[in-house]
């Protein structure tokens, strides 16, 4: 390969990938996430998986790029005042229009319509969803196909599946995933990970449906946190625990 061939060849990749705003994470992803894709990032209480989220979502802000945050598990009040104390101010993005926070109410019956209404018509690049565990926890009962309905219209549907069963863990994770996957947006989700579990997120469903795989692990005996890649499409990557810190302006490779 010549030298305007291979320099060709690094803009095309350089094209197909999204920064992660953390300049070392994104040099063991070969540029970043792949294009288009969905990457899951797990990790136990503590770990650091919402500021990976802020670091992502702003790095999109940085670039001009109109973004989404989901949120599951916080008001948009206290994802402001926290993101703050780490160095990250949303809310002048937020009035202009550039970023979305949109509160995923898990009571709600029409929460993966209201979720897929957004994407679909707010023509996002970037989109985080924090954290995809309660979603995926809430029972379900499905009328057709594609309607997939919280229990509190059970009353109605000919199909129901049990809180906390396989089936309707499944049936969630795949919907969100499908309704992440259907626009032109890369998007990251969140999932716990119990303490000592060997799975790679608590519903032990998602880390098989997603392009890749960001570990977050906490190692008390070293007093350290860890970054582990463990899965990314198209992407040649040491799966080599990283030492990370959690800083007043975020997460940094130590």
């Amino acid at each position: 390969m010549d030298e305007f061939s291979g320099r060709m060849s690094l803009e095309k990749e350089s094209n197909n990938r999204v920064n992660t705003g953390i300049s070392r994470l994104d040099e063991l992803l070969s540029g970043g996430f792949p294009r288009n894709s969905v990457t899951l990032v797990s990790g136990t209480p503590g770990s650091g998986k919402t500021i990976m989220c802020y670091h992502y979502i702003a790095e999109g802000l940085r670039n001009g790029e109109k973004c989404l945050y989901l949120s599951s598990d916080e008001r948009i009040e206290n994802i402001s005042k926290q993101a703050r104390e780490v160095g990250f101010d949303f809310w002048p993005y937020a009035e202009k229009g550039q970023l979305k926070f949109m509160y995923v109410d898990l009571d709600r019956s029409t929460i993966h319509r209201e979720i897929e209404e957004e994407i679909k018509n707010g023509d996002y690049c970037r989109v985080v969803l924090d954290s995809l565990t309660p979603v995926a926890e809430v029972p379900i009962w499905i009328s057709g196909i594609h309607e997939i309905i919280p229990s509190d219209e059970q009353s109605k549907m000919t199909r129901g599946f049990p809180t906390g069963s396989v089936p309707a863990t499944r049936v969630h994770v795949r919907r969100i995933l499908s309704i992440l996957n259907k626009k032109n947006c890369t998007a990251m989700v969140t999932s716990e990970v119990p303490e000592g579990s060997r799975s790679l997120s608590r519903d032990t469903i998602s880390e098989f449906l997603v392009d890749g795989i960001i570990l977050l692990d906490l190692d008390m005996t070293m007093d350290r946190r860890k970054l582990t890649v463990r899965k990314m499409r198209s992407t040649r990557h040491t799966l080599r625990p990283q030492d990370i810190a959690i800083t007043e302006s975020g997460i940094k490779f130590v």
